[in-house]
């Protein structure tokens, strides 16, 4: 699932770690890949499944 890069960076923002949140906004791409990209993501304390629930709004996504 594709999700655009500020939505990641407020999301670790909203959590209280701007440090974590300003190296996640120079080392994401705009759009961060949620399979391609899993391991940044991980690195920002971001799990990837958990993003695409808050995306999604809990909804399970066939294929996902």
């Amino acid at each position: 699932m594709q999700i655009d890069k500020d939505t990641v960076v407020n999301m670790i923002r909203e959590r209280g770690d701007d440090a974590k949140a300003g190296q996640a906004e120079r080392e994401l791409p705009d759009q961060v890949d949620t399979d391609q990209h899993a391991d940044l993501l991980e690195r920002f304390g971001v799990n990837p499944q958990e993003l695409i629930g808050k995306m999604t709004g809990g909804r399970d996504i066939p294929g996902l």
